[in-house]
């Protein structure tokens, strides 16, 4: 498999060029990094901290990590010293942690807060109302080590692409509008992380400026 051919195929079709790609490199072993690495992607994608803990070493130093998938709380201090974004904070909780491990190592954390905005029970995230309480609280407004870099959302596993544009649209308009309030300071909304391999185009079109793609590039698992 042409990991360099598929990493241009990828690119040649993004609706918007200036949309970030992260490579989506979970399970995949260390050599298919290092291809795309050297085919120019920077910014690769894992789900399991483990994982990252074991690449993270044998990349180069300029290789930014982003946890994609659902963290543990009682995982956060493995990844805290380096890790470049965390997509998936889908609780006040884990929000928590990650600020008391960004004071422990002295560094700010960028993180994405994630939205349910799927259909499906199965997928993790902030309902609209737990949102609106965490953003209220003076607890959250109190956070000094975590920097809310903007969004995140999975759309629906189907083939109907209304439903999914609809998901994605309605993310968006949440983006927006929260862009318009008083937040704190160290909520600086600038990315909207929604798209992976099977629907990153929807995602374009729709507003998206990070998408998460694994297959496309790697091949299937």
């Amino acid at each position: 498999m042409d990991i360099k051919a598929n990493l241009e195929a990828v690119k040649k079709s993004f609706v918007n060029p200036a949309c970030q790609l992260i490579a989506v490199s979970k399970t995949k072993p260390l050599p298919d990094l290092q291809k795309a690495y050297a085919a120019g992607i920077r910014d690769f994608g894992e789900n399991k901290v483990q994982e990252i803990q074991a690449k993270q070493p044998e990349m180069p130093a300029d290789t930014r990590w982003h946890m994609i998938g659902h963290l543990q709380s009682n995982k956060v201090k493995y990844i805290a010293p380096f890790v470049h974004l965390i997509h998936g904070v889908d609780s006040f909780k884990l929000l928590r942690e990650i600020d008391k491990q960004g004071k422990k190592v002295g560094r700010m954390i960028p993180v994405l807060l994630q939205i349910h905005i799927a259909e499906e029970e199965s997928k993790f995230g902030f309902d609209q109302a737990e949102l609106e309480e965490m953003l209220a609280s003076p607890d959250f407004a109190a956070l000094g080590h975590v920097q809310v870099k903007g969004l995140m959302g999975m759309a629906t596993f189907t083939e109907d692409e209304s439903q999914i544009r609809k998901e994605f649209r309605s993310l968006k308009s949440l983006f927006d509008e929260l862009k318009k309030r008083k937040l704190p300071d160290f909520v600086q909304l600038a990315e909207l992380s929604m798209g992976m391999s099977g629907d990153y185009p929807i995602a374009q079109e729709e507003g998206s400026t990070m998408v998460r793609i694994g297959s496309a590039i790697f091949g299937s698992r």
